[in-house]
């Protein structure tokens, strides 16, 4: 079966590189043409955690020919529009999309595949381009929850086995749930990490940081338990039991446990820092934005979803910098 993994940015090209090791035909395509030609020349150097250096095919969408039974989707939601143009054109009619986009992007999907093709998958793992060739993994270990919000799907045990080439993969029923558990994470620290600079390490161990990913970790559980969604757990904790605070005491017991919840992920950087610097639209409507907006269809507020958006927002558009202050205008 041809697979490709559209968006071969950072994450896309480790897991490129990684199921290209597992003797796998793999397509890398993305539209950074110095990437692609330093991909196709010396093959995906992948530094941090690991260190292999793998052969691999790298592509510009335009010079993607025929189909694929697969296409894991990696880009920013952001770029939505032409993904799903490249999709139409190159999967097959009893192919599979496989998004690991973040947010909720399964919806949106569905209406440009139809429901029956579109799988989901949240991904443990944090990367970063370092150079055209190059990604840095920075996460200790690698784990997917795979599903979709939409019933079974027939290619899932394919889909599995490619995945199974980077990390553990555990098939999850309740997908809306693992989801939802996952964007209250990233809807906590992404944000925070991208109108500062810091690492989700340096979040958490900043007083102010942690206190408003707490707060903002709440509002994502009171969002997603208003649209009568349970989240799952991640990696076998239930972060709801966890940091759902009720009362005081559970409160300064979830602040002191937050620090080590980000341990093994305490070196990420928000990859819409990277976009709110270089002076992109950065992907914020699509993770703190989703949570407004399940929480006005839930009939509850949450204003500091809201804010934290209205500060990215005006970094965009010049109005504010990039700088660790930014969090007492949350406080």
């Amino acid at each position: 079966m041809r697979a490709a993994v559209f968006g071969a940015g950072a994450t896309g090209t480790v897991l490129g590189a990684l199921i290209a090791k597992c003797g796998k035909e793999i397509d890398l395509i993305t539209r950074n043409k110095e990437h692609v030609t330093a991909l196709n020349a010396h093959g995906a150097h992948i530094s941090g955690k690991t260190h292999l250096n793998v052969k691999v095919n790298a592509l510009l969408p335009e010079e993607s020919r025929g189909k694929y039974g697969l296409i894991f989707l990696m880009t920013k939601q952001t770029a939505n529009e032409s993904a799903y143009e490249f999709i139409r054109a190159h999967l097959l009619e009893d192919g599979v999309v496989c998004t690991l986009q973040n947010g909720l992007p399964e919806v949106e999907l569905a209406s440009a595949v139809c429901e029956n093709r579109c799988l989901g998958c949240t991904a443990t793992f944090g990367a970063t381009f370092i150079r055209a060739g190059e990604a840095e993994l920075t996460s200790e270990k690698i784990s997917f929850a795979l599903g979709s919000p939409f019933g079974k799907i027939q290619q899932i045990t394919t889909v599995k086995e490619y995945l199974q080439c980077a990390g553990n993969v555990t098939i999850i029923n309740n997908f809306t749930g693992a989801r939802w558990a996952k964007l209250a994470i990233n809807a906590a620290f992404s944000p925070l990490s991208a109108i500062t600079g810091l690492t989700f390490g340096q979040v958490a161990a900043d007083e102010r940081g942690r206190k408003l990913a707490l707060a903002l970790l709440n509002e994502a559980f009171t969002a997603a338990k208003s649209n009568g969604v349970k989240l799952e757990k991640i990696q076998g904790h239930d972060i709801v039991k966890l940091f759902g605070c009720k009362g005081a005491i559970k409160r300064v017991f979830a602040l002191k446990i937050l620090p080590l919840a980000v341990k093994s992920h305490k070196n990420i950087v928000s990859g819409m820092y990277f976009d709110l610097k270089s002076g992109k639209t950065c992907e914020i409507e699509y993770l703190n934005g989703a949570v407004v907006k399940a929480a006005k269809e839930g009939g509850i507020a949450v204003p500091l979803n809201e804010k934290v958006i209205s500060l990215a927002h005006e970094i965009e558009g010049g109005a504010r910098k990039i700088r660790k202050e930014n969090l007492n205008a949350l406080v």
